[in-house]
């Protein structure tokens, strides 16, 4: 919070004043060197796993061309204000997903927990680069000052409680920390959307101010601490891949050169595939019994009149624009091939 109102204080921000332009010029004149200032959807545990890496990677690469700051979660300004920022020029560039940084573009929607949207992380990359994805998205962004750089996935959903969820409903009442689509749908099953700055929730668990996170699986509740303050953990998921992406004030991306932002696209992808192999790893050894939350399951059969659901929020989502029609119907194509495809790529 300190570091936040010195930055807020210095950056001339009032709290109902729209973001401006920090006077502090990107390019350095005396060495030329670029600096950014990069905030994570995620908190300062996660971040640690889900960006640091990437980001000192580039920052050594760089050799003293460019640097990237990286802060974590509402560090500078709350992660409903991010693209906000960013497309102002408060903040450089972004990691987030679309949906929870507020972005102004129809397909927001799709972004973070999109239910049923993918059954493995491993559906997020291919819907991007075979399936026409990264066109819409880079495609929605320009529209609107931002560039769009790389998507990627993350774990998946699942809940996270302190009474044991064994039926749907066990869930009427159920007062949740997740994301704003992933909440809409979850409505018609009884549960209340809860939204609270991200690094309040393990005070809010404690408080009873809500009664469960569905914001991750059991590798990011273990690695944030979440594991201290909930008791029970739900194996069914509403999505088996967060799909999150990286951005960039469009103006502060051409300002970098060719070679210094074939560089970062190479950082991000080395992002993308060790968070791959870091969550799947995770989830599969924490849940096999390297976690103290006791496992809980709701009958497939029951759960399969979710997953439902989905597909007729899906049709109400498509009416929206055309652009989120032809998403959706990628989505459906999409299914339609995996399960045609058969084991290992759908099971049922």
């Amino acid at each position: 919070m300190t570091n936040r109102r010195s930055f807020l204080k210095n950056a001339g921000l009032a709290a109902a004043a729209a973001p401006v332009v920090l006077a502090a010029p990107h390019v350095k004149a005396q060495d030329k060197k670029i600096t950014w200032r990069l905030q994570t959807y995620a908190g300062a545990a996660l971040a640690e796993e889900v960006v640091r890496p990437c980001v000192d990677a580039f920052n050594k690469a760089a050799n003293g061309q460019m640097v990237i700051e990286l802060y974590t979660a509402d560090q500078l300004v709350p992660t409903g204000e991010l693209f906000r920022a960013m497309q102002a020029g408060t903040i450089d560039a972004v990691q987030s997903d679309d949906d929870s940084m507020n972005s102004p573009v129809d397909i927001k929607v799709f972004g973070g927990y999109f239910p049923f949207a993918s059954r493995y992380s491993l559906d997020v990359p291919t819907l991007f680069h075979k399936y026409g994805l990264a066109e819409i998205w880079d495609e929605a962004y320009g529209e609107v000052g931002v560039k769009w750089l790389s998507a990627g996935a993350w774990d998946p959903c699942n809940f996270s409680t302190n009474k044991p969820i064994k039926s749907l409903a066990d869930l009427q009442g159920l007062r949740v920390f997740t994301f704003p689509t992933a909440g809409k749908f979850l409505e018609q099953f009884g549960v209340i959307p809860v939204t609270i700055p991200y690094e309040d929730t393990p005070v809010a668990m404690q408080t009873g101010e809500i009664d469960a996170v569905a914001w991750s699986g059991i590798t990011e509740v273990t690695t944030v601490g979440w594991d201290s303050v909930v008791k029970y953990f739900l194996t069914n998921n509403i999505s088996g891949g967060w799909c999150g992406s990286f951005f960039a004030n469009a103006d502060r991306w051409k300002e970098v050169p060719e070679h210094l932002q074939q560089l970062w696209r190479v950082c991000m992808d080395s992002s993308h595939y060790r968070r791959l192999h870091w969550y799947w790893g995770g989830e599969a050894a924490l849940r096999a019994g390297g976690s103290k939350l006791e496992l809980t399951s709701i009958p497939d059969a029951e759960w399969k009149t979710v997953e439902e659901k989905a597909f007729a929020f899906w049709d109400e989502i498509a009416k929206q624009s055309e652009r989120n029609a032809k998403v959706v119907k990628i989505l459906k194509d999409y299914q339609a091939v995996m399960q045609k495809a058969g084991q290992p790529y759908r099971y049922g």
